[in-house]
């Protein structure tokens, strides 16, 4: 071999080891889960909040309401009906706000029964076998 093939192959950049760990997932700690689902469930209870008030607003924007009012007293024969007295956005906000609420208590209680179910399954199988890598 010539002695530049020598020094090319010496300078070659080695490649870095790459450092492999495989983990069991064996327990879950059951108050940080609920903790958890329940900053989830906060989490998409204001994201559903905001969005049937984007929706509305929409709505009542664009005219479908008019539209839909000017329907139903058609069909209905009935001059006095208003879809939008019905649907204020008070009204809209404030049933979001409680069906929020409800998905909250939800989400928070299968957070708990997740946990505990996954950990009774943990003692049986022996977890959940996770691997990592080093790059």
């Amino acid at each position: 071999m010539s002695s530049v093939a020598e020094k090319l192959q010496r300078k070659a950049p080695k490649k870095a080891n790459t450092k492999q760990v495989r983990l069991k997932l064996m327990y879950l700690d059951f108050w940080s889960v609920v903790k958890l689902s329940f900053l989830t469930a906060i989490c998409f209870g204001i994201v559903q909040v905001v969005v049937a008030i984007l929706v509305w607003t929409v709505l009542n924007s664009t005219g479908i309401f008019s539209e839909l009012d000017d329907l139903f007293r058609a069909v209905l024969n009935d001059e006095t009906f208003s879809v939008t007295s019905e649907f204020s956005l008070a009204t809209v906000a404030s049933f979001a706000l409680v069906v929020a609420a409800l998905n909250v208590v939800i989400g928070t209680a299968l957070g708990a029964v997740f946990a505990v179910l996954y950990n009774l399954a943990a003692r049986i199988t022996g977890g959940l076998l996770v691997g990592f890598q080093n790059n």
